[in-house]
């Protein structure tokens, strides 16, 4: 296990309570709850910001996306009446 530090935290006596009563019905001391409390909060921390990067990544790529549609729809355009002109001519020449 890696070192461990002693650290002093301050916390209401109605919160240190309630988290006294869990304890007692989960066999574990507090420094062990305040280690996996941490431990969960990073995690979840890590998880939201996870979440924002995609949301914007994906926010992103949902404009690129638009755009190559918006330009791939324009050059099967131009390439559809491209298209109905060498049918019209080859109409009207036959």
């Amino acid at each position: 296990m890696a070192e461990t530090k002693r650290i002093m935290i301050s916390v209401p006596q109605s919160l240190l309570d309630e988290v006294d009563a869990f304890l007692s019905k989960e066999k574990c001391n507090r420094s062990e709850f305040i280690r996996r409390a941490m431990i969960e909060f990073i995690k979840e921390r890590k998880k939201a910001q996870l979440r924002e990067q995609l949301r914007a990544g994906y926010a992103a790529m949902a404009e690129i996306n638009r755009q190559l549609s918006e330009e791939g729809i324009a050059e099967d355009l131009a390439s559809l009446r491209y298209y109905e002109r060498l049918l019209v001519e080859s109409e009207t020449s036959g």
